[in-house]
């Protein structure tokens, strides 16, 4: 847990003006025992009245600060663990945004949401409780024994006998409530994990009548967590009656060896009021301790996980000597271009070369695992390229800061995704300060115009989470707007067309050549329809480049496309080639 700490600054002044408080605080609660004692000894015993009402005020007065001091001292606690869960939260997630698309194989989305979420909390509860029951413990212990002390030595050493039982309680089970901290957190994972599933495939569910079985799932995953929540739960209801009974053990051996203390005439009744008090404080304090301690290794298991993602080094990284992208005109280019995902058996493109320009149109084409969209995601290093280079006007792409890399490129992925807001938000995401006239504008390139002006609130609709309460056609339209909306160099569509009838793909595709005619266009398709006007088709086939020119050319000379044309394109279509 320390290790995530130096992760973080502390306001220095909070921190200091914490503990001074604490101090304070626990100087007002160790004062009460010893004017209870003066009361009795000197006051009550003696008959003198006058000196109770006078320590009595003298009491109230203390404990009404000690009161004061302990709100104070939960609101900087509050306000120090509040501000720490905060960061941490801002620290994980801007960490989380340098990760690769591999990155995240490493750490899941619902183990991610678990950890930005229950890990943090329960750090930041830890933190409180540290402050409140751990840091008081030390002033406690140390003034209050030298207390106990100067009234009896034996007494003193009956609350340092108890005190060591109750450490040597929290070594013996600290051990075992560690494994189930860190079980627990797992568990979590999963359940997180399952719901998320369930909840985002719901539809398929329902369709195929799976829910008993998605039920199974879910029960044998919530009763995992049950059981290690069962055995953490016997583990402290088993502890609690041992440190009750210590407590009470103390109280009565102070009782019984002061009766014989007072009897020898060693004691003053008010004193062994004021030590039992001292014990009851100390103990008290301790438990409180135990606690926190027992809660701790839960805490540190949080801790370890937190800061294994803030201590994961990116996959893609900046160089520390970088280049900025020129306003000329661009030319992209991949030169023997290796590619393969972690643990893949074969690579998933193999020695791919090509160069695409400005003004012109480059088509990719080919069968399901060509390797069509990982081309797409190497362009705005979404992945790395293993061997071989990316070029921009004959600079690596490495070269550049992937800020800026990614200024230069629109990308509009082959999964349709709209994040929760209006319409207008979504597309703004293209370019966050774009006016209602530049939205509308993408809009009616992305033939999105006419039925986001048919919604009752046209474009300030509400868009559901993902976008589920728009069709597919209508969603990849939204993402293509928002990519149009961007001014860049680079365009990339992940077969972003997939979803549009074949009409609304023909004007689109005008409309896009107009508005992008000084801008490299990049579209990978699995239609021929929409590609047949590309100045640059490339045919993948396992990895591999089988073909490149124009349709034309590609319909004389390239296997593998005529095969496509024919499986898509009718006899007279055919004919007319």
């Amino acid at each position: 847990m320390l290790k995530l700490l130096k992760y973080f600054k502390f306001n220095k002044v909070i921190v200091t003006s914490l503990v001074i408080v604490i101090l304070l605080k626990t100087l007002g609660i160790l004062y009460v025992p010893t004017l209870t004692a003066s009361i009795v000894n000197n006051g009550v015993v003696k008959g003198d009245m006058d000196y109770v009402l006078k320590t009595g005020g003298i009491m109230i007065g203390v404990a009404i600060l000690t009161g004061i001091l302990a709100i104070l001292s939960t609101y900087l606690s509050a306000n120090l663990s509040a501000a720490l869960s905060r960061d941490m939260r801002r620290k994980i997630f801007l960490h989380s945004q340098k990760l690769s698309i591999e990155d995240y194989k490493k750490f899941s989305t619902s183990s991610l949401i678990t950890r930005c979420t229950s890990d943090v909390n329960q750090v930041e509860n830890t933190v409180i409780m540290i402050f409140e029951m751990i840091i008081p413990v030390p002033f406690i212990t140390l003034i209050g024994m030298l207390l106990a002390f100067f009234k009896d030595k034996y007494m003193a050493l009956i609350i340092l006998i108890t005190g060591g039982s109750l450490l040597i309680f929290i070594l013996l089970i600290s051990k075992k409530v560690i494994s189930l901290s860190i079980g627990m957190q797992e568990e979590l994972d999963k359940i997180n994990s399952r719901v998320r599933q369930f909840i985002s495939g719901i539809r398929i569910i329902r369709a195929f009548n799976r829910d008993r079985y998605e039920k199974k799932l879910m029960d044998s995953t919530f009763e995992s967590y049950a059981d290690i929540n069962i055995k953490m739960n016997k583990i402290f209801a088993m502890g609690m009656p041992l440190i009750l009974f210590i407590l009470n053990l103390c109280t009565v051996a102070i009782l019984w060896f002061g009766a014989v203390r007072i009897n020898a005439g060693k004691m003053l009744v008010g004193d062994i009021m004021a030590v039992i008090e001292y014990s009851i404080i100390i103990l008290v304090y301790l438990v409180m301790a135990v606690m926190v301690l027992m809660n701790l290794p839960r805490a540190s298991a949080c801790s370890k996980r937190i800061l294994e993602v803030l201590s994961y080094k990116p996959e893609i990284i900046d160089e520390k000597i970088t280049n900025q992208i020129s306003n000329n005109k661009k030319v992209l280019e991949f030169r023997n271009v290796i590619f393969s995902y972690k643990d893949a058996q074969e690579p998933v493109l193999k020695g791919i070369n090509f160069t695409c320009e400005s003004g012109k149109t480059t088509a990719i084409i080919g069968a399901t695992g060509s390797g069509k969209s990982t081309i797409a995601k190497l362009i705005p290093r979404l992945q790395d390229v293993k061997n071989g280079e990316i070029l921009i006007n004959d600079l690596n792409i490495k070269k550049f800061p992937q800020k800026d890399l990614r200024n230069s490129i629109s990308f509009s992925p082959q999964k349709a995704f709209l994040f929760s807001g209006t319409i207008a938000s979504n597309i703004r995401h293209g370019k966050k300060d774009a006016t209602l006239e530049e939205i509308r504008s993408a809009a009616i390139t992305a033939q999105a115009d006419n039925f986001i002006m048919d919604l009752k609130s046209d474009y300030d609709s509400i868009v559901s989470q993902g976008g589920s309460n728009f069709s597919g056609g209508q969603k990849q339209r939204i993402c293509i707007a928002r990519a149009l909306i961007k001014k860049s160099d680079i365009y990339v569509f992940d077969d972003s067309f997939s979803a549009l009838d074949y009409s609304t793909d023909a004007r689109l595709r005008r409309a896009m050549k107009e508005r992008l005619k000084d801008s490299i266009i990049i579209t990978i398709a699995q239609r021929i329809s929409t590609i047949m006007e590309a100045e640059q088709i490339i045919v993948l086939d396992k990895g591999q480049i089988v073909g490149k020119g124009t349709h034309k050319e590609l319909m004389k000379n390239c296997s593998i496309y005529i095969e496509i044309a024919e499986s898509q394109l009718s006899k007279e279509e055919l004919a007319n080639e």
